[in-house]
């Protein structure tokens, strides 16, 4: 079995693991980053998710590095993609012009994007990035301490990697019960938390749907339908009691009211994408489908580069309400069915789906393997909207930012904050049978203590796995937060190995955390936001 030893282990590359890998790196660590897939970027590349982001983004509320992927996104269409001049010239360049992000561009240049971004890292001998490497053990120096974490290779090999300081940035929180740590899954209870939207009883099973994303392009005059699975009949028969029909349909509950509602969707709309706008607060589209999440608007290139839009799939309908995909020991034959859920959604677009005039099915809609970069064109990764979360020394609750709860107070401010975020508390229908959780939230900022476990004392969390409850994880589980919670754990550990101290000392020492703010800001990271309001 192959060894290796680094000062900083990060196991997961995604959203957080790249962000804190880039951190560490620029303040003198040395890493060694896992992925397991063969994509770095996990929400934005192998899960398929456009970067769900706040209505500022385009001018605060983001560190100077999760700028300077945005910048390096739109750089690579200007510089390798056939533009018109209108398109090219917009300093906003949104390339799919999906409503849900001023950046909706595709997964494969994410990847692209961030394994650029941390090259220079590799050449100059301080970053080793393994990636196919699914973490299968862990051996620990005593109860409170990781030693080292052992992986499987994508052809079986077995390697271990011995870190001073171990960040779990997988997409679960896969460490977690490796080593031992303390952790909580689903929804705690209201008289643990206080929230207003707990349920009375805790369910460490309920948690929010995760969705197998996809994405398609049209093509008028040609036939690209999949044959009709074995299971479609048991699929089109599912119907939650809450949701207005059949979940294989154009009516679904309204996230925010939970009133029915309808949906349209419209391939190939003739529009100019390079006057378009996303904002989120205006739900900008939300109701078109197409649009909302489109990565390539054909109408930004040059006449004859595209012959179809292309979208990601990622809507109510493949949302997998029948059980959590871990922790559980059915979680495999869950994640099997939530890919068969979005399997047989795509048959019942391309045969089924009512059209608005009059007929069913886009016989045209194809999906796109090229786009996925798998084999059936369905993502390398579910999209997981909640993970494992540690028992940390503090935990964020509705109380701290929830506008129904703090009024015109706005959100907590943490003398200990490392980084800020937006968005509203957004929870989609879960797997213990509840409907849309979806209110208002104050911005606001990540406290260093919802990072640091109460007890394991070298681990740091850098994903969705810190300290928020349930409810919370609605509004810190997003791209730009994420990106924002694993730039803060690269500096913690960084700053922890330079000082020769662990990160439960720096969150005891006030002296320790201005001093680690001090670090955060000089980076480009803003820990306050300024008088914005909700939405």
């Amino acid at each position: 079995m192959n060894q290796h030893a680094t000062e900083i282990l990060i196991v997961g590359g995604g959203v957080g693991g790249v962000a804190a890998a880039l951190s560490a790196l620029q303040q003198g660590s040395r890493v060694f980053l896992t992925e397991e897939t063969d994509w770095l970027g996990g929400q934005l590349s192998s899960q398929m998710v456009p970067p769900d982001e706040h209505t500022w983004i385009e001018r605060f509320g983001a560190s100077r590095n999760y700028r300077a992927f945005r910048a390096e996104v739109r750089e690579f269409y200007r510089r390798w993609y056939p533009l018109k001049a209108e398109s090219s010239a917009n300093d906003a360049l949104n390339p799919g012009a999906g409503g849900v992000s001023a950046l909706c561009h595709e997964p494969r240049v994410s990847a692209l994007v961030l394994a650029g971004m941390l090259s220079p890292w590799i050449a100059a001998g301080r970053l080793v990035i393994r990636m196919e490497a699914e973490p299968v053990g862990v051996d620990l120096v005593d109860r409170d301490r990781i030693g080292a974490v052992s992986f499987r290779g994508s052809h079986g090999e077995l390697f271990t990697v011995e870190g001073d300081i171990v960040l779990d940035a997988t997409e679960t929180g896969a460490l977690l019960p490796l080593a031992g740590v303390e952790y909580v899954t689903g929804a705690e209870s209201q008289t643990e938390t206080g929230e207003p939207h707990a349920p009375d009883v805790a369910d460490p099973l309920n948690m929010q749907a995760a969705s197998v994303c996809f994405a398609v392009s049209h093509h008028e005059g040609e036939d690209h339908r999949i044959d009709r699975p074995a299971d479609y009949d048991e699929w089109m028969a599912i119907q939650p009691d809450f949701w207005h029909g059949p979940q294989f349909g154009w009516t679904a509950p309204h996230p925010h009211t939970l009133a029915p509602r309808t949906y349209e969707f419209l391939p190939n709309p003739a529009d100019r994408p390079w006057s378009f706008t996303a904002d989120q607060s205006k739900d900008n589209g939300a109701d078109e489908l197409w649009r909302f999440r489109r990565i390539i608007a054909r109408n930004h290139f040059l006449d004859g580069t595209f012959d179809s839009d292309i979208t990601v799939v990622n809507w109510p309908m493949i949302d997998y309400l029948g059980g959590p995909l871990f922790d559980t020991e059915d979680a495999a034959e869950h994640a099997t069915a939530a890919r068969r859920q979005s399997l047989n959604f795509l048959y019942w677009l391309q045969h089924d789906a009512p059209r608005l005039d009059g007929g069913t099915g886009w016989r045209g809609l194809r999906i796109r393997p090229d786009v996925s970069g798998t084999d059936d064109g369905f993502a390398k990764r579910p999209y997981y909207r909640e993970s494992r979360r540690i028992k940390a020394e503090y935990q964020i609750t509705e109380l701290d930012l929830a506008v129904d709860v703090r009024g015109e107070q706005r959100a907590v401010q943490y003398e200990d904050s490392v980084g800020v975020g937006a968005y509203r508390i957004d929870l989609h229908p879960s797997t213990g049978g509840d409907n849309y959780i979806d209110v208002p939230a104050w911005p606001f900022e990540i406290p260093l203590r919802a990072l640091v476990p109460q007890r394991v004392r070298n681990l740091i969390a850098a994903g969705k796995n810190i300290g928020t409850t349930h409810i919370t994880n609605g509004c810190y589980r997003l791209h730009p937060v994420e990106w924002g919670i694993g730039e803060a754990a690269g500096v913690l550990a960084s700053y922890s190995l330079a000082n020769r101290t662990e990160p439960q000392a720096v969150t005891s020492s006030i002296e320790r955390i201005e001093d680690l703010q001090r670090r955060l800001t000089s980076s480009g990271v803003e820990l306050r936001w300024p008088d914005v309001r909700y939405y």
